[in-house]
C-alpha cells in the first residue's frame, strides 16, 4: 500500500499541492491582517476573546481544504477515469482496490495533515503578530490552546472524509466543474454564519457528512471491484 501511494506521489508531483497549501495558508493570514488594521483603526477589536479567533481560524482552514481536497479527487481520480489512463494502472499487475484505496488515502491524509498544520502555522503568526498590533486583547493560555488542540484534531478527521463527498457527484460523468463545485456548495452549507453558528458546529452534522464520506469511499472501491468482476 505504500509503496503504491509512493507512486502516485511521485506522479502526481506533490510539492505543487504543498506549495498551493501554503499559499492558502497566507490568504489567510492575510485575511487576520486586514481584520486587525480594520480594528485598530475603528479602535475597536473584531476578537475581545482567542478562543474566538480561533474557531474562526478553524472555519476558515477547514473550508478551506475541504474545497482542496476536491481539486486533489479531480486530479488523481476523476481526471484519470475521464481521460481513460486508469485503464492503463489497470493493464499492470496491480489490485484495483488497492490502487483506489492508496488514491484515497493520500487525499485523506493530505486534508488531514494540512488542516492540522495550517491551524498551528498559522495561530503561532497570530499570536506572535500580536505582540506588535493588537489583534485580541487576550492572552492565549494553555489551556485555550488543549481545549482547541483537540477540537482541532476531531474537526480535522471529521473534514478529511467530508471531504470525500464531492467524490461522488464527480465520479457520476467523471466531471471535474462538478466535483469543484459540489465541494464549493457542502462548504456554503456547512460554513456559513447564522447568527454566529454553523452546521458544522453541531457534531451530529460532523459525524453525518464524515460518514457520508466514508459511503462515498467505500462506493468508489467497490466500484473499482465491479470493473474488476466485469472486465
Amino acid at each position: 500500500m505504500l509503496k503504491l501511494m509512493q507512486l502516485e506521489l511521485k506522479k502526481f508531483h506533490l510539492a505543487g499541492y504543498i506549495r498551493a497549501a501554503l499559499i492558502a495558508n497566507a490568504c489567510i493570514f492575510g485575511l487576520f491582517i486586514i481584520i486587525a488594521l480594520d480594528s485598530q483603526s475603528e479602535g475597536v477589536p473584531e476578537f475581545t476573546r482567542y478562543a474566538e479567533l480561533l474557531d474562526l481560524l478553524d472555519y476558515m482552514v477547514r473550508a478551506t481544504f475541504i474545497i482542496f481536497a476536491s481539486v486533489l479527487l479531480c486530479r488523481f481520480i476523476v481526471s484519470e477515469f475521464k481521460s481513460k489512463s486508469i485503464n492503463i494502472l489497470f493493464m499492470y499487475p496491480i489490485d484495483r482496490k488497492k490502487l483506489m484505496v492508496a488514491k484515497l488515502l493520500i487525499v485523506l491524509l493530505f486534508t488531514f495533515l494540512s488542516i492540522i498544520l495550517s491551524e498551528i502555522i498559522i495561530t503561532a503568526a497570530i499570536h506572535l503578530l500580536n505582540q506588535f498590533v493588537v489583534i485580541v486583547p487576550d492572552k492565549l493560555s494553555l489551556t485555550i490552546l488543549g481545549q482547541q488542540s483537540v477540537r482541532t484534531l476531531i474537526n480535522a478527521v471529521a473534514a478529511s472524509f467530508m471531504g470525500l463527498v464531492p467524490l461522488y457527484m464527480g465520479m457520476r460523468k467523471y466531471s471535474i466543474p462538478t466535483t469543484i463545485v459540489s465541494s464549493i456548495l457542502i462548504v456554503a452549507l456547512l460554513f456559513s454564519n447564522n447568527n454566529g453558528a454553523t452546521l458544522s458546529s453541531i457534531a451530529l452534522v460532523q459525524i453525518g457528512f464524515a460518514a457520508l464520506g466514508m459511503l462515498v469511499a467505500y462506493a468508489a472501491i467497490r466500484r473499482i471491484e465491479y470493473k474488476d468482476i466485469t472486465s
